[in-house]
């Protein structure tokens, strides 16, 4: 008979396959990544690591939405109340902790371009893209919304309009990483200050940058 396993042991297992997975996407890419290199990775074998994942499509897919849902979450809870700062709030759903734009770009983002564009003609891909943007509508949406209703943010423009403004940019910075050689010539910072610019304008805030 079998030894019972605990709930607890199969949600840390699947952390740690999604960790080691992650760092063999950023090594090798989506479209080369197997499965072997993430048995290998994982230091687990076939069966183990097919018994959380089905296929290379599903584990991506599995990275990509726990980190982007766990903030969504997050966020919905600080916004069930009235939040010290929606602008500092909105900064750091931009830029992570240290609120500011820098020259770092998310080490996993040219296998997510290689994920969606190798798969657009593929249903179940154009699906998740589908659902992933509406995620990203909604976190922003959600912290610009509040801010209005709170009489931070003007009004003048529709929050869901800004929220895909903000997506529409980040992923044309996040394409033109992924495929230029010289990451000195996308000016990342200075890029990014100017979406900051952007916003402080549109929302007619005054706060240091």
């Amino acid at each position: 008979m079998a030894p019972k396993v605990s709930r607890e042991y199969l949600e840390n297992r699947r952390a740690d396959i999604l960790a080691a997975a992650r760092d063999v996407f950023i090594e090798h890419g989506y479209e080369k990544t197997t499965m072997a290199h993430v048995m290998e990775a994982a230091k687990i074998s076939r069966g183990g690591l097919y018994q959380y994942f089905s296929n290379k499509e599903e584990l991506y897919e599995a990275i990509l939405e726990e980190r982007l849902a766990e903030v969504v979450e997050e966020t919905e809870k600080l916004l069930e109340n009235e939040v010290s700062s929606y602008w500092d709030l909105l900064m750091q759903r931009l830029f992570g902790d240290c609120m500011k734009p820098d020259d770092r770009m998310d080490p996993l983002i040219p296998s997510t371009l290689e994920f969606f564009i190798t798969g657009r003609s593929e249903e179940r891909r154009r699906e998740y893209g589908r659902k992933r943007y509406a995620y990203g509508v909604k976190l922003y949406a959600g912290v610009i919304q509040a801010g209005q209703q709170h009489g931070e943010f003007s009004k003048q423009y529709d929050g869901e309009l800004l929220a895909r403004s903000i997506i529409a940019f980040t992923d044309g910075l996040a394409l033109d990483h992924a495929i230029l050689d010289d990451k000195k010539e996308l000016q990342l910072k200075q890029q990014s200050q100017l979406i900051v610019d952007f916003l402080q304008g549109a929302l007619k805030v005054d706060y240091d940058s």
